[in-house]
């Protein structure tokens, strides 16, 4: 990636986190631009996980919804704008995949031919290697202690009440350490 296509991603992901702090105080026009640069890529997570167009469009539209409702609750400390609201569009198409009957979910044999082979592709493996080389390395530019808690955390599952209790240390200091280094790893993921 060109050094101008990383600056400007870093400008559109900070726009988004602009846009979607205005959408918390209701400015109708940040909406609209949240919705002119998300939606197509939102409408891919939910068609990945829909097989039915018509279901995919459904979700999407209750996907803004709710990030109408909750933009409030987005955190840049958290997480990237885009992969905030790409986790709100596939919990939401798994949602209505689970309430979608068995029956309606099955097809029949003869259009196993037409489904389309879901494995990566290489361009896609190339980039997830490169990806997962690049967070191995920042991981380990952490101090033993937080990359140990944020492994635990995100690998195992574990909360900070567990975490502070495995380590015996205060869960506000837990907390801090981790915040402090999911920081860290993304000042260096955008390096």
């Amino acid at each position: 990636m060109g050094e101008t296509q990383a600056v400007q991603e870093a400008t559109t992901t900070a726009e988004l986190a602009d846009h979607l702090v205005a959408v918390a105080g209701g400015d109708r026009r940040a909406f609209e631009r949240v919705y002119t640069a998300t939606s197509s890529k939102l409408f891919g997570v939910c068609l990945r996980v829909l097989p039915d167009r018509q279901e995919a469009e459904d979700v999407l539209q209750e996907v803004y919804a709710t990030v109408w409702r909750k933009a409030g609750q987005f955190d840049a400390s958290r997480a990237s704008p885009i992969t905030w609201l790409a986790m709100i569009a596939r919990n939401k198409a798994i949602d209505r995949l689970r309430a979608t009957p068995s029956a309606a979910r099955t097809a029949p044999i003869e259009l196993a031919e037409t489904v389309a082979d879901p494995a990566a592709s290489p361009v896609s493996e190339a980039e997830a290697s490169v990806d997962r080389e690049r967070l191995g390395y920042c991981m380990d530019q952490l101090e033993t202690r937080r990359r140990s808690l944020i492994r635990t955390a995100f690998f195992e599952g574990a909360t900070y009440e567990e975490l502070a209790q495995r380590i015996g240390s205060p869960i506000g200091s837990v907390k801090s350490w981790i915040r402090r280094g999911l920081m860290q790893l993304r000042a260096c993921l955008e390096q």
